[in-house]
């Protein structure tokens, strides 16, 4: 790694800093008297010591001035204004040689905040869960991000150090055994990582290297990262190295890039395009490496499928477009972004089902009349991540409700049984699978000024909410900065014990195991799809697969019974309730029902 500190072959530890705005960086290691680091052209300052050893503490100080960790820094155990500290990467004994990763077909994720997960909050805690989500039936975790965040507590987008695991959650070895460990149950271990912006507190770059920084592009963050300017190869190296480093040093098998319609680059390829690249050049045909994007654009140009169906670039987007259609569905909220939704949810959601996305380009008037979207009916459904709940759709908002305090159970129910045997990749939040009803807000460990800006702001957010115009409104919205906040956040695990919890746990394990025996073995093979609204709730979709085989839905989120159109052909393979398959065949979709039909040598037109 061409930054930060490394151990040498010879035991030694070579210190390397880009600083191209500093005139001279003295490096402070242990108690020891600090030396100068030599001036190497284009920025680069460096010196290798025989006195640092794994273990050592060290810090850079700039110009006589400001003393700052390194931001490469593998562990940073007194936080991010602290020393950094000296790892050694080849000092874990990995024993996972023989785990080479699953398939992209294969994955059902099951999104973790680390902190609170468990009551302890830490990586060694989510080790003793990991058989508990082995039974259940997902087949890969992914984590919220790690990275280094001032104080206590944080989603882990406000990362300032992003190649340190943050003390809060345990040490770089707590969180390899939490991946060895999950590989040994066929886990697969995916990070959230966060390449449009630094944090508010604890980023120093600005002082020594401002070429990080452009004023080229604006973010909702202030300046962007420097991915096209002056400077910016370094900077698209440090972040490409990033995604290296998680994916070799802790055998990550595939990370999730937050919010990259905020990675602003002109460049041909564009970060995206180099980074994607790489990686697979890297890794090649040795591991399953799987990349996933959030991207409101709905670029759908980087989820390009080679003849063989490889991604060429990024494996699949997060789906927010069937996550708001199913949202309007089951809630009626119309306000903010599910304005787009609120005409017909139902036709949103087919398109979302048998296309992809919603938006392939129309009009959003939420984004003021802009179009949105590229065309997707051309790719398969596993570039597609599909959820019901994730920590922005409950978190942003005001409350942090989950869907089980909002929606109907008989609704939610049926929405379940659509989305988790659907043929796109899907996604559970933490709990969702017995019912969980703890809120998860918005929530971080600022103080002082930053705290109070922080606090404002998010409850200035929502006076765009009608239920929020008034002042006294505004004031009930939790404080994000408070610990009570993340204290409510945690998950009770001994809810999932009662009948009514135990219910949705039950239905999950089972839906998850048709899904490994019925959709995924056929996903490979799946050529396309179509649908058609059969009520403002009810929908009928299939998908034609290669072998001639098709498989076909008909769900009714509604209380209103559905007619069909045609009687259903083929085989019920699920079904919502004990009689459905003669309610159907006598042309009647009941209120909240799905039911699940596998068709041979299928054929079907929708014109």
């Amino acid at each position: 790694m061409p930054f930060g500190a490394e151990i040498t072959r010879e035991g030694k530890v070579r210190f390397r800093l880009w600083a191209p705005a500093a005139r001279q960086i003295m490096l402070f290691i242990d108690d020891r008297v600090p030396v100068s680091l030599q001036a190497q052209g284009n920025g680069w300052h460096e010196w290798i010591s025989e006195h640092a050893h794994a273990g050592s503490r060290y810090c850079y100080q700039i110009d006589n001035g400001l003393r700052v960790p390194d931001p490469a820094s593998r562990y940073n155990p007194d936080d991010v204004h602290g020393a950094s500290q000296v790892i050694d990467p080849a000092a874990f004994e990995w024993q996972d040689e023989m785990w080479s990763g699953r398939p992209w077909q294969e994955a059902v994720i099951y999104e973790i905040h680390v902190g609170t997960f468990t009551p302890q909050g830490t990586f060694a805690a989510l080790e003793q869960k990991l058989d508990y989500l082995a039974d259940l039936g997902v087949t890969a975790i992914e984590l919220m991000p790690v990275a280094d965040f001032p104080g206590q507590r944080n989603w882990g987008y406000d990362g300032t150090l992003l190649f340190a695991p943050d003390k809060v959650y345990g040490t770089p070895d707590d969180l390899k055994r939490l991946i060895q460990s999950a590989h040994r149950r066929h886990l697969m271990v995916l990070l959230d990582v966060v390449y449009n912006h630094f944090g508010p507190e604890g980023n120093y770059l600005h002082v020594y290297a401002p070429q990080f920084f452009t004023e080229r592009h604006h973010t909702p963050w202030g300046a962007a990262i420097n991915y096209d300017s002056e400077g910016c190869r370094i900077v698209r190296d440090f972040y490409i190295h990033n995604a290296l480093y998680w994916l070799e040093e802790y055998h990550f098998d595939g990370l999730r890039l937050d919010a990259v319609h905020t990675m602003l680059d002109d460049s041909q390829p564009d970060i995206l395009e180099e980074l994607a690249q790489t990686v697979r050049t890297t890794f090649g045909a040795k591991r399953h490496i799987h990349l996933i994007l959030e991207n409101d654009h709905n670029a759908a140009h980087y989820l390009t499928r080679r003849p063989n169906g490889q991604a060429i670039h990024y494996d699949a987007q997060w789906n927010d477009d069937v996550h708001h259609a199913c949202h309007v569905l089951l809630t009626h909220e119309y306000d903010g972004y599910y304005a787009d939704y609120a005409d017909a949810p139902i036709h949103h959601l087919g398109r979302c089902l048998t296309e992809g996305f919603a938006y392939q380009g129309e009009i959003s008037a939420y984004r003021h009349g802009e179009s949105r979207g590229e065309p997707s009916a051309h790719l398969p459904p596993s570039a597609f991540v599909t959820f019901l709940q994730n920590h922005d759709q409950i978190g942003n908002r005001a409350f942090g409700e989950r869907l089980t305090t909002l929606a109907a159970p008989e609704a939610l129910r049926a929405a379940t049984i659509l989305f988790l045997l659907s043929p796109s990749v899907p996604l559970l939040f933490m709990g969702e699978e017995w019912g969980a009803r703890e809120s998860f807000l918005f929530f971080c460990g600022f103080s002082g000024e930053l705290a109070q800006a922080v606090t404002i702001g998010r409850r200035k957010e929502f006076t765009r909410f009608e239920r929020f115009h008034d002042l006294v409104a505004c004031e009930a919205i939790p404080d994000p900065c408070a610990a009570s906040t993340f204290e409510r956040a945690k998950l009770n695990w001994q809810a999932q014990h009662h009948p009514l919890h135990r219910e949705w746990l039950t239905l999950y394990q089972d839906l998850l195991t048709l899904r490994q025996r019925v959709i995924v073995p056929r996903l490979c093979l799946l050529r396309g799809g179509g649908f058609e609204v059969l009520t403002s709730h009810a929908l009928h979709a299939s998908w034609q697969l290669g072998d001639e085989t098709g498989i076909v839905v008909y769900a009714n989120l509604g209380a209103t019974p559905a007619s069909l159109t045609a009687s259903p052909q083929g085989k019920l393979f699920y079904g919502s309730k004990a009689d459905l398959d003669c309610q159907l065949s006598s042309g009647i979709l009941p209120a909240f029902t799905v039911g699940w039909y596998l068709k041979e040598g299928y054929r079907e037109d929708y014109g």
